[in-house]
């Protein structure tokens, strides 16, 4: 990484025009880590716009720098977004590998002047940035965000380096890619890193209940309509499956974000080791993968569902109708039976 922070720092020495952006249905690693980076680059004096490809979650609008975020798939926002990537000097790709996740913004950066930057954690990225921050055991790009911005100031002191509300949003992306600093991913550097944001005086327990302790009403009653209703376990697979048609989204009137978490709950259930979750809106079928052990969902999603992420967290898309999205995926079940049945 020490020849990239070297032609970082001589390139940021100048101010520059800079677009920050990150993948569609952004979660809080993905917008905590982009407001989070943003904050350290206005700090320094660049001109900086963070874009996301489509809306977000209710429960991510306090994280400090969101009223500023340009959503590109508001007609009334797209044209700014455009005029400001065509003038940008350079263009910051944050918590994704591939352009395709970018939805139809990904044409627009891909065919902007810029150079381009990368700063991800996810396996097998695409070779379109000049310069790529990209460590695949980082447990979230907001931890990587935090060791740049660290390296970038020469280990200054956290508390000389960031304030509370950067420290918040870093902290958000961290916490939530961890589960809660429950998952596998969770290291050493993990900890250390938040220890040292937690200098800056942020309360820990506040950031958590913003985000996992502010849903509406809503929200709540339709999680329970899902676990009741639409929770289907396969003993013989260890699989837990949801599906969510378009026409349920709607009664609960569920807006962007609102499903987000909600497959993980499959793997709450006795002796399941994975969890998947369909949803029709907007006529695709997204589809959220989790799973625990030595079960790779990135190897089925990526061969099944032009998807992929981290192991035991993956997501994927279909083009085809909910009901044969789903009888496609209970149709591989059975190729992977023995994997499934063998993990611990």
């Amino acid at each position: 990484m020490n020849q990239t922070i070297e032609e970082l720092r001589s390139f940021l020495s100048q101010p520059q025009k800079i677009v920050i952006t990150t993948h569609r249905d952004p979660d809080a690693d993905a917008l905590g880590s982009s407001l989070g980076w943003a904050s350290y680059l206005l700090k320094k004096g660049h001109e900086v716009t963070v874009i996301s490809p489509t809306d977000y979650a209710a429960n991510l609008r306090w994280l400090s720098g969101m009223e500023h975020v340009l959503v590109y798939e508001k007609a009334s926002e797209q044209g700014k977004c455009k005029k400001k990537i065509e003038q940008a000097t350079l263009i910051c790709c944050l918590d994704f590998s591939a352009l395709s996740r970018l939805k139809d913004l990904g044409k627009v950066v891909q065919d902007a002047a810029a150079p381009k930057m990368m700063i991800d954690h996810h396996l097998e990225p695409e070779h379109f940035a000049k310069w790529m921050v990209w460590d695949t055991t980082a447990a979230a790009t907001a931890q990587l965000v935090y060791e740049l911005v660290k390296e970038m100031e020469g280990g200054l002191p956290a508390e000389q380096i960031f304030d509370i509300p950067m420290a918040e949003c870093l902290y958000a992306g961290i916490m939530t890619d961890t589960g809660s600093f429950r998952h596998g991913n969770v290291t050493p550097a993990v900890h250390l890193a938040v220890a040292d944001l937690m200098r800056t005086g942020f309360d820990s327990s506040r950031v958590h209940r913003l985000i996992y302790d502010n849903a509406p009403l809503s929200r709540l009653q339709f999680l329970g309509y899902v676990l009741c209703n639409k929770l289907t376990v396969l003993p013989e697979y260890r699989t837990a499956y949801m599906v969510l048609t378009e026409a349920e989204l709607q009664k609960f009137n569920s807006a962007s974000g609102e499903t987000e978490g909600i497959v993980n709950y499959g793997l709450q259930v006795e002796n399941v080791v994975m969890s998947a979750m369909f949803i029709e809106r907007k006529g695709e079928v997204k589809i959220s993968f989790r799973s625990v052990g030595s079960f790779s969902v990135r190897d089925l999603a990526s061969t099944h569902f032009s998807g992929g992420g981290h192991k035991n967290a993956s997501g994927g898309r279909s083009e085809q109708s909910v009901n044969e999205t789903v009888a496609r995926f209970l149709s591989i079940l059975p190729s992977y039976q023995e994997e499934l049945l063998s993990v611990d």
